[in-house]
C-alpha cells in the first residue's frame, strides 16, 4: 500500500512540474505579426523591422518561404533554367506565377502554421520587370543590377494570398513596390533616367550616391505629403511626414485602374513621386516607400544623425497600429 501511495503521489508531483512547464512555455499557436521570408536575416532592412518590432513589444515571427510547385527549384532556389543571366525571372515563368497566382504553391500550408494576424513585407533587391501587368525589359543599368526571382515568387505569392484573404498587409520600399506589382500598377524602373527623361533636374533625393564602393550608403532624408480623406491621413493625424528615411531608386507609376489609391506623394522641383499606397477594397493594406523602421531604430540607438531623420514616436504609429491585431482581446 505504501508504495503505492507512493506512485501516486509521484505522478501527481509529474503531472503538476508538465502542466507548470507548459503554461509557462508560449504557445506558437499565439498571434505574430508575420515577415515575410528572405534568406538574408542579416540585412539592415530586416533587422530594423525586427529592433522596432521588439522594443515595442510586438511579437513576430518570419513566414516560410512560399514555393510555386509548377517551378523547379535548386536547393531552395529558383532553377536556373527559370531566370535570365541577370536571375530574372524568364517571362513565361512569370506569367505562370501570376496566371496561377498561389493556386499551385505552399502558401496555404506556410500560413496555417502559424497563427500570423499581419504580415510585413521588407525592403530589399529590385522586382523583376516580366512580373508587371505589362511586362518590360530591365533598365540596363548595370551597376544598379540587383534581382532576387526566388524572393521575387515568394514574395508575389503570398502577397496575393494575404490581399485575398483580407490578411492586414503593409509593404516598406520593396514591398510597397511588390503591392503595386500584384494590384496592377507600373514602375518607374531608375529615377535618375527618369527625371532626366522628363527635364527635371534631379540631385538623388530618394537616395543618396554611393560615394565609393566600400563606403555606406545611408538613408537620404525628405518630406512626404499625405493625401486627405485616407486611410494613412487618419492613423497619422498629420499633413506632412517630415524627413523620411528614404533608400530607393524605382518607384510606382500607373495607379489608375487599380484598387491603389495614392495616400502619400513626394514633390521634387515640381514632379511628384508616389510615397504611400493603400487598397481602397481592403481595411489595412498600406505601401510605404520609405523606411520608418530606419528612423525608429536611429532613434532607440542614439545614432549620430538620428535628428536628421523622422522622430521615433511619428515612425512608431504604423508599427503600433499593426501590433494592434496581435494584442489579446
Amino acid at each position: 500500500m505504501a508504495n503505492i501511495k507512493k506512485r501516486v503521489l509521484l505522478l501527481l508531483i509529474t503531472a503538476f512540474i508538465l502542466v507548470s512547464c507548459t503554461s509557462a512555455k508560449k504557445p506558437d499557436t499565439a498571434g505574430v505579426v508575420g515577415i515575410a521570408w528572405r534568406s538574408d536575416t542579416d540585412s539592415e532592412f530586416y533587422t530594423n523591422i525586427t529592433k522596432t518590432l521588439d522594443d515595442l513589444g510586438i511579437p513576430y515571427a518570419m513566414v516560410d518561404q512560399v514555393l510555386d510547385q509548377s517551378l523547379p527549384y535548386e536547393n531552395g532556389s529558383i532553377a536556373a533554367s527559370c531566370t535570365d543571366e541577370n536571375d530574372i525571372l524568364l517571362p513565361d515563368f512569370a506569367e505562370s506565377v501570376k496566371k496561377e497566382l498561389y493556386t499551385d504553391s505552399n502558401v496555404e500550408e506556410v500560413m496555417k502554421a502559424r497563427d500570423y494576424r499581419a504580415v510585413i513585407f521588407t525592403g530589399g533587391e529590385d522586382i523583376a520587370p516580366t512580373l508587371l501587368k505589362d511586362p518590360e525589359p530591365w533598365h540596363g543599368i548595370e551597376e544598379e543590377k540587383d534581382y532576387n526571382a526566388t524572393r521575387d515568387v515568394s514574395d508575389y505569392l503570398l502577397m496575393t494570398y494575404c490581399i485575398d484573404h483580407d490578411i492586414p498587409v503593409i509593404g516598406f520600399c520593396r514591398g510597397s513596390q511588390m503591392l503595386g506589382v500584384v494590384s496592377g500598377a507600373d514602375i518607374i524602373q531608375d529615377l535618375p533616367v527618369y527625371f532626366e527623361e522628363q527635364g527635371v533636374s534631379y540631385n538623388y533625393e530618394h537616395r543618396n550616391e554611393k560615394a565609393s564602393p566600400d563606403s555606406y550608403r545611408d538613408y537620404a532624408p525628405h518630406d512626404v505629403t499625405l493625401t486627405e480623406g485616407t486611410k494613412v491621413r487618419e492613423i497619422f493625424d498629420t499633413d506632412t511626414l517630415e524627413n523620411v528615411p528614404s533608400w530607393h531608386h524605382q518607384a510606382l507609376t500607373g495607379l489608375e485602374d487599380t484598387e491603389l489609391v495614392l495616400a502619400g506623394y513626394t514633390d521634387v522641383n515640381g514632379l511628384e513621386t508616389v510615397e504611400i499606397l493603400e487598397r481602397a477594397d481592403k481595411d489595412f493594406v498600406f505601401g510605404f516607400q520609405f523606411h520608418p523602421e530606419a528612423a525608429y531604430v536611429k532613434n532607440l540607438e542614439g545614432a549620430e544623425n538620428s535628428s536628421d531623420f523622422l522622430d521615433q514616436d511619428t515612425a512608431a504609429i504604423i508599427f503600433k497600429e499593426i501590433g494592434k491585431f496581435v494584442k489579446e482581446s
